[in-house]
């Protein structure tokens, strides 16, 4: 016993020393700009982000301002990447950013409707984004709405920019959907606004998570799935198990977007925040440029392997008129009474150029 005693003293006594004698580096803790700055000048700052699946296109942004902050940092700011649901499930990344597990997540607002109400606005079907302008506009007019902002604040989160999801297009097995009357009887994958607009048609949704689609068209749990066109289909390989998609329909997107945690965002100097807003415009150029060639080489693999269902832009205004509004309204009417849902609607209009009423 005694030898175990100081066998554990002489040890304690060694690491002491050890610890005492080794260069002097300072341990920064995440989100910590208050070390001593590094030989380059810059802070040493550590970040973590959580992701879900695989790096793909819809990871850009995210990839993208990690290359960006070490690049105009000379390395000084590290932000992690953590892919396939590592740090959290994708459903609770605005809980691990509440709680400080890391400091950058994506988030998709259909994933969790009473986390983000306001920010399901969105996921309204129809809604007048014909263009990557549009989508731009749209979405930094919403997030510039109080509502938003306060209810991502509930979470000690601030929205830093989007993932730019395009358009969603529907794909799937068996026989492919002609027809409004077509969707009758249909599981299909589809969240929010779009999914209240399927239900309207006869179809009923669910909001699996990305990951779960494959399976879930694979074994005929559902027979079709709304996804961002044409880069998700093939980043999550539906278009394997799928006979058909369809092209034009453009029912709607979701927003999945890069958040903070403001703790970690406050605390930063000056001139990290700064760069930041700098770095910005690249980060969403960057992300939208990644989708326009991923199509490039998509859409003729799809037609090449599958049937595609085109709808005309008449079809799309038939739907638009016979379904949009009404689930449009709907949303209004639900949240009104907790914040200015139809000011979010009609401003999500105005910034696309069009008029809501």
């Amino acid at each position: 016993m005694r030898l175990n005693i100081r066998v554990a003293i002489i040890a304690t006594w060694v690491t002491f020393m050890f610890a005492a004698c080794a260069p002097n580096e300072t341990s920064v803790s995440p989100g910590d700009a208050s070390s001593t700055e590094a030989t380059s000048g810059f802070p040493a700052v550590t970040w973590d982000a959580s992701l879900w699946s695989n790096r793909r296109e819809g990871t850009v942004a995210v990839d993208t301002l990690a290359e960006l902050l070490s690049e105009r940092t000379e390395g000084a700011w590290q932000l992690n990447v953590h892919y396939g649901e590592a740090l959290s499930k994708a459903r609770e990344n605005l809980d691990g950013i509440a709680i400080g597990a890391f400091e950058v997540a994506m988030v998709c607002n259909f994933y969790h409707p009473r986390k983000n109400p306001a920010l399901m606005v969105l996921t309204m079907p129809f809604l007048p984004i014909e263009s990557d302008e549009d989508s731009k506009a749209v979405r930094k007019a919403v997030y510039s709405h109080p509502a938003v902002v306060e209810e991502f604040a509930r979470w000690d989160a601030m929205i830093y920019t989007s993932t730019y999801l395009p358009q969603y297009e529907f794909m799937g097995r068996g026989t492919p959907p002609k027809s409004t009357d077509d969707w009758r009887g249909m599981t299909v994958r589809a969240g929010g606004g779009i999914g209240d607009a399927m239900q309207l048609l006869g179809a009923t949704p669910t909001s699996s998570t990305a990951t779960e689609v494959y399976t879930g068209v694979q074994q005929g749990t559902m027979n079709a799935a709304a996804f961002p066109f044409t880069y998700a289909f093939v980043s999550y390989r539906i278009h394997e198990v799928s006979d058909w998609f369809t092209n034009g329909m453009a029912p709607g997107t979701a927003d999945c977007p890069v958040v903070f945690r403001k703790t970690a965002y406050d605390a930063l100097p000056p001139k990290y925040q700064a760069l930041l807003e700098e770095i910005k415009d690249d980060v969403d150029a960057t992300q939208l440029q990644a989708y326009r060639d991923f199509d490039k080489v998509n859409l003729p693999m799809l037609r090449d392997a599958i049937t595609e269902v085109v709808f005309t832009s008449d079809m799309r205004d038939e739907l638009r008129e016979s379904v949009g509004r009404r689930v449009i309204e709907a949303w209004i009417a639900e949240n009104e009474e907790d914040f200015d849902a139809r000011g979010l609607v009609e401003l999500a209009f105005e910034a696309a150029g069009a008029k809501y009423e």
